[in-house]
């Protein structure tokens, strides 16, 4: 596949596909493009998708419920493994044949049977808490559904998802056509 090529998925331009690639190594051929079973081998290997990762979610709500019930995740190396909750009525149940495990031992479990990443999904108000334990056990990446600002130290990767903030700037694209 050509850098051009590549740059017109990607939307952006030939230049600048082969200015990163050449960021992280030799790739391709000139004249002859990129094998596309190699590239796609070590952007793998860059971006750590070699591997499979083990996952905890920390909310049953809603939305945690559909994460784990989404299987693409699996497909890509992402294995939810424990799932936890403060709500009594949520705590021992099951989440698509996944126990709900009390929110108050998250250390027990984590310190025994460790996770690569965990997923907070609870009200903003128990965010930083429930970040605090996650990162206290090791965790060294955080995805946070919650609707609050987290600070966890510079080690520790974190990516925040605002679903309110993605629908803005949805609406700012329609009403800019």
């Amino acid at each position: 596949m050509s850098s051009e090529s590549l740059a017109t998925r990607g939307g952006t331009t030939s230049a600048q596909v082969r200015k990163d690639l050449s960021f992280f190594g030799s790739f391709g051929k000139r004249g002859l493009g990129y094998p596309v079973a190699d590239l796609a081998g070590k952007l793998r290997d860059i971006l750590g998708l070699n591997r499979r990762y083990r996952l905890a979610v920390v909310g049953a709500g809603k939305i945690g419920s559909a994460l784990v019930r989404y299987r693409g995740f699996r497909q890509r190396g992402f294995d939810i493994v424990v799932m936890f909750d403060s709500d009594p009525a949520k705590v021992g149940g099951e989440v698509e044949g996944m126990p709900v495990r009390d929110a108050e031992r998250i250390e027990d479990y984590l310190t025994a049977d460790p996770v690569d990443m965990g997923v907070i999904v609870v009200p903003g108000d128990q965010a930083q808490r429930v970040a605090d334990r996650l990162v206290g056990c090791g965790v060294k990446a955080i995805l946070n559904f919650a609707p609050a600002p987290l600070a966890v130290p510079d080690d520790v990767a974190l990516k925040n998802v605002n679903l309110a903030l993605e629908l803005e700037a949805l609406s700012f694209a329609l009403a800019n056509r």
